[in-house]
């Protein structure tokens, strides 16, 4: 029997544990002794001595079973069972001096007064003791491990940036077991933060130092941890390593924007991409009324699957929403959303559908009565669609009049329109009918009780099927990449800060308005081909060619954020302004010109589509009459 309850590892733990427990408190009562009387302890003091040392085991092995100190795992104590112990023994030593003072004018304890000074070191002495057997084997087996395995197995990273992110990243690097990297030092240009050390990582320079620190260091990887960086310091910075031809690899944490809880963890690190260098601005963002505007409230996302879709997903979970229905046509594309998600279970529901079935779209809003509708599907590409007009009018115009309308019928709170710049004096066809759908939405504002808003943006970098994937697929081959002309320019955002602005919009809005994003200066296309190229490891023109195409049906060489006939209003928010149109035209007149469009649509009827897209959108010029001047 005995055998077999030695064979038992638990139990074995927990005999070990409670011997050398065992041990140390009596121990720690007689040093405790021992001290206090300078080595030389009274006459007729062993017998008090052995009932204190009995008192002592009973108390504190008591607490220490309360307090689940036996079933620990010894390789792997942490700090939550170090603070367990602490309290252990803190409650078990005052109950102990308060037995002592009540038993203090009973034999035998007379012979041996208990001073208050030896409980202190009895205390310090037992802790420190059973503290030390616990943490023992964790701290031989790491110390053991990093001994004799070599810190050069670890990739020697200098982290620019001494702030909260690099203070992180660096506690990350060295509490995970599995992390590959080994920190070396930071690179801060802040004068206070010289020498300093943080988490036994020192400040081992500025900007000026860079090439000394990385060539005396061997630093093999760089890692910026700049989050509310501008993208042209981040740009910078990274040219600056570049030409100094030491480090091939540079990292950085993703945009402030990307970290709403503000922590920071190994797997937000990765390779700068040209999101990086281009769509990081410093941006403030009103969380508190975005959480207000989507808190418990039910949310549908159409186009869930797509780029914006997708990342208005992501944001909306972290404001604490009832519930939020993403719909989408392509279940491939919902598959990997809900997949990628960790949403807690009913919070979120998925749905595929098409947005032009109305029957599908009136069951989806009669199961989940959504309070806040933000529609962000449609057809996108821009020569695709001038081949195919009817399906741009059946999607973007058709499927928006749906949801509009049921949103409507339901009593939605807010209806939130994606639209797009290519909507000012739009040159295509799905810029024309994307313009139609915000003329729409306007007119159902003036006859509803749900608030129908816009918001207006252009390119998200790295959207699917834009130029930046196109780019990528070509790098992959070998180039050559391909610009349609020199002077193609275009406004870009990162998805993320896009995102948030068109919630924070959508909080702010109060039904009618066209919000328009500031996205900062237009990009050459040219110049984000370079940059590409140069961020790959090659020159431009000179490992990988850029060649000249032509223009597409429908492009123009540039794309506006404000039509000719509208003005602009500022808002209080950063970024955000408000279109302020002088089209005075009446709504029912519309919705009728709507109706037939859609006719035309379903007729395939393209030279009527255009002739009725010219007069909703009075500054169409199609295809072959571009606005942008070359």
């Amino acid at each position: 029997m005995f055998a077999r309850i030695f064979k038992n590892a638990v139990i074995k733990r927990r005999i070990f544990f409670l011997f050398f427990d065992t041990l140390f408190i009596a121990f720690s009562i007689y040093a405790s002794f021992w001290l206090r009387y300078n080595g030389k302890l009274p006459p007729n003091s062993t017998r008090p001595l052995i009932y204190y040392i009995l008192l002592a085991l009973v108390i504190k092995l008591t607490f220490l079973m309360i307090f689940n100190l036996y079933d620990i795992s010894w390789r792997f104590v942490s700090m939550d069972e170090m603070i367990r112990l602490l309290k252990a023994m803190s409650i078990g030593s005052l109950f102990f001096g308060m037995t002592m003072f009540l038993l203090r004018v009973y034999s035998p304890f007379t012979y041996l007064p208990f001073p208050r000074s030896t409980l202190i070191v009895d205390f310090i002495v037992c802790t420190v003791l059973i503290g030390s057997l616990r943490v023992s084997k964790r701290v031989l087996t790491e110390g053991l491990k990093s001994a004799f395995k070599s810190k050069e197995d670890k990739i020697r990273v200098l982290i620019y940036g001494a702030g909260g992110a690099g203070e992180q990243i660096v506690r990350e690097m060295q509490r995970k077991k599995n992390s590959t990297y080994r920190p070396i030092g930071f690179i801060d240009d802040d004068p206070a933060k010289k020498r300093i050390q943080i988490h036994g990582v020192k400040v081992v320079g500025n900007r000026r130092d860079l090439k000394a620190v990385i060539k005396t260091h061997r630093i093999e990887e760089v890692l910026i941890a700049l989050p509310s960086a501008h993208s042209k310091e981040i740009r910078d910075i990274v040219e600056e390593i570049q030409d100094l031809d030491l480090v091939k690899i540079i990292k950085i944490l993703p945009n402030v924007t990307d970290l709403i809880n503000g922590r920071v963890t190994l797997s937000d690190i990765h390779e700068v991409q040209l999101e990086d260098l281009l769509g990081r601005a410093p941006v403030k963002i009103d969380f508190g009324a975005i959480r207000n505007f989507i808190s418990d409230k039910k949310v549908l996302i159409t186009g869930a699957g797509g780029s914006i879709g997708s990342e208005l997903t992501k944001s909306i979970l972290q404001f604490n929403p009832e519930r939020v229905i993403v719909f989408d046509i392509d279940e491939t594309e919902l598959f990997y959303l809900m997949n990628n998600l960790r949403a807690p279970n009913g919070k979120i529901s998925a749905v595929v559908g098409d947005i032009k079935d109305r029957a599908k779209m009136s069951a989806v809003f009669e199961r989940f009565s959504p309070h806040i509708v933000l529609h962000s599907a449609a057809y996108k590409h821009v020569p695709i669609l001038e081949s195919f007009p009817e399906e741009a009018v059946k999607t973007n115009v058709l499927g928006t009049r749906i949801i509009a309308q049921l949103s409507q019928e339901q009593r939605v709170e807010k209806f939130i329109f994606i639209s797009t710049d290519k909507a000012i004096n739009p040159t295509s066809i799905m810029g024309a009918t994307k313009r139609a759908s915000e003329e729409l939405i306007k007119a159902l504002n003036l006859r509803s009780k749900t608030k129908f808003i816009s918001v207006r943006f252009g390119n998200v970098l790295g959207s699917r099927g834009s130029v930046i994937p196109v780019f990528k697929e070509q790098l992959q081959k070998g180039g050559p990449l391909t610009v349609t002309h020199p002077e193609m320019k275009r406004y870009f955002m990162i998805t993320s800060e896009a995102v948030l602005l068109v919630l924070e919009a959508s909080a702010i809005g109060q039904g009618g308005e066209v919000f328009v994003l500031d996205m900062g200066d237009p990009v050459k296309i040219l110049d984000l081909a370079k940059e590409m190229i140069r961020l790959s490891g090659y020159e431009p023109d000179v490992d990988i060619p850029i060649i000249f195409t032509q223009r597409r049906a429908g492009e123009k060489l540039y794309e506006e954020i404000l039509g000719a006939e509208e003005g602009v209003v500022k808002t209080e928010y950063e970024k955000i302004m408000m279109a302020r149109s002088t089209d005075s035209r009446n709504p029912k007149g519309l919705l009728e010109k709507i109706d037939l469009l859609i006719e035309a649509g379903n007729r395939c009827d393209a030279s009527e589509i255009i002739a009725l897209l010219k007069d909703i959108v009075p500054t169409y010029s199609p295809s072959g009459q571009p606005v942008g001047h070359s």
